[in-house]
């Protein structure tokens, strides 16, 4: 669980600042955040962090392109939703992007992709006919099955040096982070999109 969410805040920090996931995090810009009366020295620790947590997600994502990615023919996008829904049994395209941290448009691609590999089953609610139960077929359950351990073995040597009270506070501060990120305004908007914006923009 610790290992996902690292991810999604990843993910949406990659999302908000334009980076790709192969891309060197040690030669990206440093972002200033114009909100945060902080002082330089503050403010730079704060960017080395934030590029590190990045460069952490990218790391994390390593084994995924060599070891399956080729080898299952299947996309980090799909790889995330299939594993999601195959953690919650079934669920609808926005319940995904809440899990994953991974942006709607990119889910539905993702969706999309899954379902006409066959991989995936998306079939109305009979309680609400708008939405859509999206479901692992046999073929999609046959990869999740081979696929799952490999997340474990990422999970067991990603926190192979840390006690299991490290283990609690890095999941409490990963939520900390994240509840941060998903905080909206009394509109229903992004405060981390909001309150991110370059100078003069939006005025």
């Amino acid at each position: 669980m610790v290992l996902a969410k690292i991810i999604s805040i990843g993910e949406v920090f990659r999302f908000k600042l334009g980076i790709e996931v192969e891309r060197n995090i040690d030669q990206t810009d440093a972002v200033g955040v114009a909100d945060y009366p902080v002082d330089s020295t503050t403010s730079e620790n704060r960017v080395d962090t934030l590029h590190q947590l990045l460069k952490l997600t990218n790391r994390l994502l390593a084994p995924f392109s060599t070891h399956l990615a080729h080898r299952y023919d299947i996309s980090l996008n799909e790889f995330r939703m299939l594993m999601a829904i195959g953690r919650l049994g079934e669920c609808a395209s926005h319940e995904l992007a809440d899990h994953t941290g991974v942006n709607v448009m990119s889910v539905s691609r993702a969706v999309t992709a899954l379902k006409r590999r066959d991989r995936i089953s998306v079939t109305p609610d009979p309680a609400n006919r708008r939405r859509k139960t999206l479901r692992l077929t046999s073929d999609g359950q046959r990869l999740f099955d081979l696929m799952l351990p490999q997340s474990e073995k990422v999970a067991q040597y990603l926190l192979s040096d840390l006690s299991d009270a490290d283990v609690r506070t890095l999941e409490r501060i990963t939520h900390q982070l994240i509840d941060t990120l998903e905080q909206r305004d009394e509109d229903g908007q992004s405060l981390f999109l909001e309150k991110t914006k370059p100078e003069g923009e939006g005025d």
